[in-house]
């Protein structure tokens, strides 16, 4: 089993990637939390993998970090959730907010997902609530909070995106996940972050 690969990305679309591994060619299927953190095409690349192994395939996925895997692998252990939904759902939401809405039973969150009804976010629910809520808490970093100079900044992000059609729910939430998550204090780099955390 591969469980994880490093070589030059020939190759990226939103779905798939080809990685140069030693001159074999190898497609990987990601979600767009690692499709959003690739590097450009030719340079180097380093992802961790799932191998998926069916009687007629032999199908790989990858991760940018090992927290996606992790929730990758829990996605799959619940009933009626294969691989290909896992990776529809970690490209619908962020991990971190998936984390946050499973542990905190939002079911109208997880129905927000592409491809997820009332059922399998029940399901994902009753099967990962105790998991999400123990992970969550293990991966608290208050100290990774960016101060904004410019108090108006979160304001003003929060207005493009209501501009943009995102509910205010939705927007306030990745607003205020986004402010934890970059490092710029500019409106561009929030506004780029709550974008991502949304797609």
């Amino acid at each position: 089993m591969i469980a994880f690969l490093k070589g030059n990305l020939l190759k990226k679309t939103t779905e798939t990637l080809i990685i140069d591994n030693g001159g074999i060619g190898y497609e990987v299927i990601v979600p767009l939390s690692t499709f959003y953190a690739l590097p450009e095409e030719g340079e180097e690349v380093s992802l961790h993998i799932y191998t998926h192994v069916r009687e007629d395939a032999f199908i790989l996925f990858g991760f940018k970090t090992a927290l996606e895997k992790y929730i990758f692998r829990l996605l799959i252990s619940v009933s009626g959730i294969g691989p290909r939904l896992a990776t529809n759902i970690l490209s619908g939401i962020g991990p971190d907010i998936l984390l946050e809405a499973i542990a905190a039973g939002d079911l109208v969150r997880l129905q927000s997902i592409p491809g997820v009804g009332k059922k399998t976010a029940e399901r994902i629910i009753l099967e990962l609530k105790d998991k999400a809520q123990k992970l969550g808490t293990d991966l608290v970093t208050p100290s990774k909070v960016t101060i904004f100079k410019d108090r108006t900044i979160p304001d003003d992000a929060l207005s493009a995106l209501l501009n943009l059609g995102y509910t205010s729910k939705a927007a306030k939430i990745a607003v205020d996940k986004a402010i934890s998550n970059v490092t710029d204090d500019s409106l561009e780099a929030l506004i780029k972050e709550a974008l991502r955390l949304l797609s």
